[in-house]
């Protein structure tokens, strides 16, 4: 495929929009796919890593504001993809920029971002001042929206707000089924390695079932370069089918969607995984998941937490790391039921990212420490969960922040 594609930003006439529910319409170029897609609207912070963003699975459903203003300058390739499914969307329903995408300048770079759009169907509008988009969202919270984008700048303006005014949002919508995987299947992917790339680790020490809501392939790598067998299950898997796989230990994954409408046929799967005994992991859908399977509530956020630079201070050691973050959703720390410890909180807004549960071996944050893109910071938490697996086995225990 060509490093270099026809610039859609050159033509004068506005070709894509964005309509949001309140009725505001943003004007600007298009990019990526053409058509027509409805989902909410977030600004993410990061200033590196847009493919890994674009196809985080956690992301299926929104529309992605980046509040840095030069996207596209490393091009794209197959590396860098997230999503277990190398070819279909996989993440999010659109894409907005506040420059044009550029041309690629980097060693890694395959194809041009905007041809990458093209064929992964994500839907593009540059050529905007995101900052107001973002104070907007800041404000009035995360927004239902319709993108749009025509070559020829054709739009019924009053038919794409009734549409926006319409869609119902991601409250109650379970998004799991979308981005999980169709079977049960083994991972054994290491982490990528400069000017290596990846390889196979076929010399298992210990094995993981991981329930697959959307799980991005950089957590899976981590768990392979810790010589743990990965089996991946789907979201609708049950207890019985995972302990049937004889674990050491079980992860539960990021996802999209509200884990109050995901939790209706995984939460009482979760319970009895829990009542095994063996050690759980959660992140983010995971997270919110486990919490709802231990008794407590989730909330939707007013803007949510997109971004590579996020701090939290983990209580059980009383560090702060800088984390990513990619949730519209959040665990109600006050719902927490007793023998629930929260142990990690967000230094923005003191919302919960992270709990225990006294006296098993279960725990779960709401950030993603696979550091795709993000900050290494969190990595620990990998041979955190690996060391309660290591116990169940009397075996000597990894040093978490080595």
């Amino acid at each position: 495929m060509s490093q270099t594609s026809p610039a859609p930003w050159t033509q004068s006439k506005p070709t894509a929009v964005l309509v949001l529910a309140d009725g505001t319409v943003i004007e600007g170029r298009g990019a990526g796919a053409t058509g027509v897609a409805e989902a909410e609207v977030c600004f993410n912070t990061a200033i590196t890593g847009y493919q890994e963003i674009l196809t985080d699975p956690s992301y299926a459903g929104q529309i992605v504001t980046f509040t840095f203003p030069h996207i596209g300058n490393v091009g794209a390739n197959a590396e860098d993809v997230e999503t277990l499914d190398m070819t279909g969307p996989g993440g999010v329903a659109g894409a907005i920029f506040k420059m044009p995408i550029t041309n690629p300048s980097n060693y890694r770079s395959v194809v041009h971002f905007d041809a990458w759009l093209k064929d992964r169907n994500i839907i593009a509008l540059c050529d905007i001042d995101t900052r107001a988009l973002t104070a907007h969202i800041r404000e009035s919270g995360l927004a239902n929206a319709v993108i749009a984008h025509d070559p020829d700048g054709q739009f019924d303006i009053d038919a794409l707000k009734a549409q926006a005014a319409k869609w119902a949002g991601l409250e109650g919508m379970d998004l799991a089924p979308s981005v999980t995987s169709s079977d049960t299947n083994e991972w054994t992917e290491e982490p990528w390695v400069w000017d290596a790339g990846y390889s196979d680790n076929e010399d298992f020490t210990y094995h993981v079932v991981a329930m697959d809501f959307g799980v991005k392939r950089n957590i899976l790598r981590l768990f392979s370069g810790l010589d743990c067998k990965v089996t991946v299950v789907p979201a609708t898997a049950t207890a019985e089918d995972i302990l049937g796989l004889k674990p050491d230990g079980i992860f539960l994954s990021n996802g999209p969607g509200d884990p109050a409408a995901t939790g209706e046929y995984s939460v009482a799967q979760i319970r009895k995984l829990v009542d095994s005994g063996l050690p759980v992991f959660g992140i983010c859908l995971g997270h919110q998941m486990l919490a709802l399977a231990l008794g407590a509530q989730t909330m939707k956020m007013h803007q949510g937490h997109h971004g590579a630079n996020h701090p939290v201070k983990d209580h059980t050691t009383g560090k702060v790391e800088i984390v990513s973050m990619n949730h519209g959703f959040a665990v109600d720390s006050d719902s927490l039921p007793a023998g629930v410890e929260e142990t990690h909180v967000s230094l923005f807004d003191g919302t919960n990212c992270g709990l225990r549960l006294a006296g098993k071996p279960v725990f779960s944050v709401q950030h993603h420490p696979e550091a795709s893109p993000g900050p290494q910071d969190s990595h620990y938490l990998f041979r955190r969960f690996l060391n309660l697996i290591k116990t169940a086995k009397g075996e000597e225990l990894f040093d978490e922040r080595a």
